[in-house]
């Protein structure tokens, strides 16, 4: 048997301590954390062959060892002693190729009477990142049906648990602070196990950043966007994060020939049209996040959308982000489409815009919608098409334009405080390329 074997990095949850109170790793998880299952022994209902024993999914190591279970056969089944009766709250699955397309997640106190805590029909591999609630000693997965006609192989399955669930549920302090990793023009057609390959790369510097959420800026999966594609190369690495990414379609997503924007769709699902449409919002403390489709800003409903949102929010500041930028000092240069966008969010008093398509890093000093410097109402363009895709040069520099860096790939480490918000531009090194000023909400 030939099969390519895709490497993902590690994955740790982290655990803070604020002001005597501990806070969730994750924004879903609602509770504070502790990986419970790396290390502790693991027994399984098969094995393919002795290099690939059921210990080696609770070691730690997403890149190099996995369990497999025999091949042709359901059901099959994954399990971890936790050495003790354990809350539990999440459990993360990372697949192999050979994935579970319909499975149980159980818990035990014994080790032979279990409960159903989890169960889908229609699992697609990469990662499944689900939130539990639980007690039990011993935690299994359980394999019905088979996602190919190989067996059920795991990199890690990762059991996150401990704290107490709160009697409210947890409300966002309006002046607190948090992080939000950003990068447009993502996943190109490769994986870790070539060197040049950046998104793998990109991918790990998110991690390292343990963000909030996560925003795409469009182009999310190079050339088609074909959900095999979406499947083969970003879920492998950016993948990860899906459940807390907040993703925009590009211009490459219209693409497939299943339709435009089919396998962004069929990939994300509710994620990316959580209110029927390829637009939405949401809110985190004092801020309102707009996440628009500009492929389609040609059509009046969207932009009637958008200008109903803002008048609707009550909150003070204001962020938005699309894929086509308005102003662009590189090779696809400024796209005038977006201009009805800008003039909205203007009228507003929205203080930042993301973008991708042009593969470069560019960041504009505080503008109108028709680039006049304006410190007083102006909103802020942070171009991030550097998240793997092969660079563009800077071709024509616009007015407002502050800082320029193109053959250079990385992340945007946005930091969203209470009336303020910054970023930093953190390289594949993991060296910061570039740091914004601080800006206050208008």
């Amino acid at each position: 048997m030939s099969r390519v074997r895709l490497a993902l990095m590690a994955c740790t949850a982290v655990l803070g301590l604020v002001a005597g109170l501990l806070v969730a790793a994750t924004a879903s998880a609602g509770i504070a954390e502790t990986l419970l299952s790396q290390g502790k022994p693991a027994t399984a209902s098969s094995k393919e062959a002795s290099s690939y024993a059921a210990a080696k999914a609770f070691d730690g190591d997403l890149a190099a060892t996995r369990w497999a279970s025999a091949e042709g056969h359901d059901p099959e089944w994954l399990r971890v002693d936790l050495g003790a009766s354990q809350q539990i709250s999440r459990v993360k699955l990372t697949w192999e190729d050979a994935y579970g397309k319909s499975y149980k997640i159980q818990t035990s106190a014994d080790g032979t009477a279990w409960t159903d805590v989890y169960s889908t029909g229609s699992g697609d591999g990469g990662v499944d990142d689900l939130a539990v609630t639980a007690t039990g000693r011993y935690v299994r997965m359980y394999g019905t049906t088979r996602g190919t006609s190989y067996g059920y192989s795991l990199w890690e399955m990762q059991v996150y648990g401990g704290g107490t669930q709160p009697t409210d549920p947890p409300t966002d302090p309006p002046g607190d602070t948090f992080v939000v990793a950003a990068a447009g023009d993502i996943a190109e057609q490769c994986t870790a196990s070539s060197a040049s390959c950046v998104h793998p790369k990109t991918a790990a510097l998110v991690e390292s950043m343990n963000p909030e959420f996560v925003i795409t800026m469009g182009d999310n999966q190079y050339d088609d966007a074909l959900l095999s594609d979406f499947r083969a190369y970003y879920d492998k690495t950016w993948g990860r994060f899906k459940a807390k990414t907040r993703p925009v379609p590009g211009n490459h997503e219209t693409y497939d020939p299943a339709g435009s924007e089919a396998g962004y769709k069929s990939y994300f699902g509710a994620i990316a049209f959580p209110q029927g449409k390829s637009y939405y919002s949401y809110d985190r403390g004092n801020w309102h996040f707009v996440a628009l489709d500009s492929n389609h800003f040609d059509q009046s409903a969207q932009i009637t959308w958008l200008k109903n949102d803002l008048a609707a929010t009550t909150k003070p500041c204001v962020a938005a982000y699309w894929h086509h930028p308005l102003f662009s000092s590189g090779e696809h240069g400024n796209d005038p489409v977006s201009k009805p966008v800008w003039q909205a969010l203007y009228a507003a008093g929205a203080e930042l815009v993301l973008n991708g398509h042009d593969h470069h890093y560019e960041r504009f000093g505080p503008q109108n919608p028709s680039a006049q410097a304006d410190t007083a109402k102006g909103i802020v363009e942070v171009l991030g098409g550097m998240g793997g895709a092969s660079p563009y040069q800077i071709e024509n520099v616009q007015p407002n334009s502050q800082k320029r860096l193109t053959d250079t790939f990385g992340v945007l480490k946005l930091t969203f405080a209470g009336n303020t918000f910054g970023w930093q531009l953190v390289g594949t090194d993991g060296s910061v390329k570039d740091s914004s000023p601080t800006y206050s909400c208008h």
